[in-house]
């Protein structure tokens, strides 16, 4: 028996160290893609022959903004073109790796400035004070920005465009400083978003109820839209909805979180910064400012063309109040585009669209292609 018994625990031994090795060789194997994934290295703008495109930029850039340093990748085929600067959304979720899988088409008509905001992506750094993380910042940031931008390309005034949270600051920018922009773009516009959840929570209690998905409804019965353990399902229920960042993305972690990682113009780095500062982003009041604040209220004019652009089945920033506040709004233009086959990304989902209406009517400060005016 005892030798049974001491057979036996070798075997038990053999196979967890086999176990043990594979894993190992597993997370080898991975650590080496996700380095040959990684190179860093910028795609340049080349002609038919190979040959690098005269007058284009493709660039990482580090600079100091407010006493921190802030990293954007800036994109154009003609660097004599309108600078649009991009504010993305979040908070703390740079955007500029889904290029990759959704190519936007900006860089043809724009030099395009993907920026990341303080403690996000390029600009995540361990030692940010976490009291500096506040909207009021974050609005100066953006003009910081903006002015660093103007100088560096010698415009007097550059276009903002600017998604979901990233909205909330830089409507809020456009108001502060209005002379530094030709036109505010308003992708997925915020308005109050607290309100915006509650219209997102009860659209999802009916959508799965008429699937006959009862198991998610009881999920979604036990717990209050504003509590922590909705936020935490949130993402996954909405993106198998339809109603997430995509209208065909099923999953955050297949459409977002390894479209990171392939994406090769981020180092290994790089790419893990992006995912420590969404973290570090949600941990701040940000979300919270954002929640609270009405804009309907609080920003009722703006002295530059306004657009707003919104999915149809876009519920993570509710499209008719992103409407009805355009409505509302005092703007010397204004245009509400709706995007018929979008959720929460019309610039990736239908670019085609967006850089028709960048060309005929951003452009030329009219709202002819617009849904409503």
């Amino acid at each position: 028996m005892k030798k049974i018994a001491a057979t036996r625990k070798r075997k038990v031994r053999n196979v967890m160290f086999m176990l043990l090795g594979i894993i190992f060789l597993c997370i080898i194997a991975c650590l080496t893609v996700l380095l040959a994934l990684s190179p860093g290295k910028l795609t340049q703008f080349t002609d038919e022959n190979g040959n690098g495109l005269e007058n284009s930029i493709s660039e990482k850039v580090f600079a100091e903004v407010n006493n921190t340093e802030m990293g954007m990748i800036i994109k154009g085929k003609d660097v004599s073109n309108p600078v649009l600067l991009f504010v993305h959304g979040g908070p703390g979720m740079t955007e500029y790796f889904l290029e990759a899988d959704y190519p936007t088409g900006l860089e043809d008509y724009f030099t395009v400035v993907w920026w990341d905001q303080r403690g996000a992506g390029l600009s995540y750094h361990g030692d940010i004070d976490e009291s500096t993380m506040t909207t009021e910042q974050f609005i100066d940031d953006t003009i910081a920005v903006t002015n660093y931008l103007r100088e560096r390309f010698g415009q007097d005034k550059i276009y903002l465009m600017a998604h979901s949270w990233g909205t909330f600051i830089a409507i809020q920018a456009v108001e502060k400083a209005p002379e530094l922009y030709s036109a505010y773009i308003g992708v997925e516009q915020v308005t109050y978003q607290n309100e915006s959840e509650k219209l997102a929570y009860e659209y999802m209690l009916q959508y799965y109820e008429n699937l006959g998905n009862y198991k998610t409804v009881a999920k979604i019965k036990k717990v209050d839209y504003e509590s922590d353990e909705y936020a935490r399902m949130r993402d996954a229920i909405m993106h198998k909805a339809g109603i997430g960042t995509t209208h065909d993305m099923q999953s955050v972690v297949s459409g977002v979180f390894f479209a990171s990682l392939k994406n090769k113009e981020y180092t290994l780095s790089g790419k893990i910064n992006i995912w420590k500062g969404k973290i570090f982003s949600r941990n701040t009041s940000l979300f919270q400012e954002m929640d609270e604040t009405d804009l309907r209220k609080i920003i009722q004019k703006l002295d530059v063309p306004v657009y707003f652009f919104s999915g149809i089945y876009d519920y993570t920033v509710n499209y008719k109040m992103s409407e009805d506040y355009l409505v509302q709004l005092s703007a010397p233009v204004k245009g509400f585009y709706l995007f018929k086959n979008s959720a929460h990304g019309p610039i990736f989902e239908e670019p085609d669209q967006v850089v028709s209406i960048m060309i005929n009517d951003v452009l030329n400060g009219t709202n002819s292609l617009a849904d409503d005016k």
